[in-house]
């Protein structure tokens, strides 16, 4: 067997895992958009239905899914709020894995398909991939931000590990929904306190 064919196996593997990305994306896409009004009633499920808010607003970056309202009114109303925010975290983790497999199959493809700014863009955060990657991804999955997802993508494209990167994205996204869940849990606390709730 010559070296080029496991070169080429491993290339059609990652273009496989970069199309499964992509389709797994869109098909949650298109739920979101067909079961508009069971994905907005997920809040009455608790906490399974905090996780699978959490796993469509994870991977759906096309269509905005009220991820965040859920889980902050979930903040509250649960008796837990910390597993809110757990549930959250690994929902929101687990969503997040069609991005990275996208990336690693076709980030190097956007990157030599963009041009002018949004490729000097694309390529300053490769470069603060290479060398801070760990850090960026981290920060970025541990607050309120846009920017998570191309990040997800260059770890993909850059072939970050993808133990290490689900390890610091759920850490990150687990941190981020702990907030989220508290601030529901204490803001609509004082919002019924002020309107005279016995709570």
């Amino acid at each position: 067997m010559s070296k080029e064919e496991p070169q080429k196996a491993s290339t059609k593997a990652a273009y496989a895992l970069g199309i499964f990305g992509i389709v797994a994306t869109l098909l949650m896409a298109a739920a979101v958009i067909y079961y508009w009004e069971w994905v907005r009633a997920l809040g009455a499920y608790g906490y399974m239905g905090a996780f699978l808010i959490s796993i469509l607003g994870g991977a759906t970056i096309i269509v905005p899914v009220p991820m965040l309202a859920v889980v902050f009114a979930l903040g509250r109303v649960m008796e837990y709020t910390w597993l809110v925010g757990i549930a959250n975290g690994l929902g929101e983790t687990i969503g997040a894995l069609t991005i990275y497999m996208t990336g690693y199959g076709g980030g190097s493809a956007l990157y030599y398909r963009t041009h002018g700014k949004l490729h000097t863009a694309y390529e300053r955060l490769m470069n603060l991939m290479e060398r801070r990657g760990w850090l960026i991804l981290f920060v970025l999955a541990a607050i309120l931000n846009p920017f998570f997802y191309p990040a997800a993508l260059a770890a993909g494209a850059l072939r970050f590990g993808a133990k290490k990167y689900i390890l610091i994205t759920c850490i990150g996204k687990i941190i981020k929904g702990m907030t989220v869940a508290y601030a529901g849990y204490w803001g609509l606390r004082g919002l019924l306190r002020m309107l005279g709730a016995p709570i």
